[in-house]
């Protein structure tokens, strides 16, 4: 099976990346490489993409990563019914939101909730 997928190029820091047609199951910086079809600066986000090249695998069964179809889709390219989009929203659901360290209440406020609480006593032990 045939994936497009980034691989990466550029300096150390400066990452640019080309659109590669290559086989699923081999790393994309070890695996042979069926074709280029584009390129990717993140940097500028310039991406310059060969749509007839694209299209032609995309129809042969080839499948894009989220972040190649986000940029194929950019570039004008007609997705198949059976590309999954990428998920707009990110945002992970927590299983237990109440334990988060922000949720808990404050080290300074509980201490000064204590000092009030034991003046309050002292006070009723000197009135009666």
């Amino acid at each position: 099976m045939l994936a497009i997928r980034l691989q990466r190029l550029g300096r150390k820091g400066y990452p640019v990346y080309r659109l590669a047609v290559q086989e699923a199951q081999r790393h994309p910086s070890s695996g042979r490489v069926v074709a280029y079809v584009g390129s990717y600066n993140p940097h500028t986000k310039e991406s310059n993409v060969q749509v007839e090249l694209a299209q032609k695998y995309l129809d042969n069964g080839a499948q894009p990563t989220p972040r190649v179809v986000k940029l194929l889709k950019e570039a004008g390219v007609k997705l198949p019914s059976w590309v999954k989009e990428p998920v707009a929203d990110k945002h992970k659901s927590l299983r237990h939101p109440e334990k988060l360290r922000k949720n808990q209440p404050k080290e300074e406020a509980a201490e000064e909730v204590a000092e009030e609480a034991s003046a309050e006593e002292s006070t009723e032990a000197t009135e009666a």
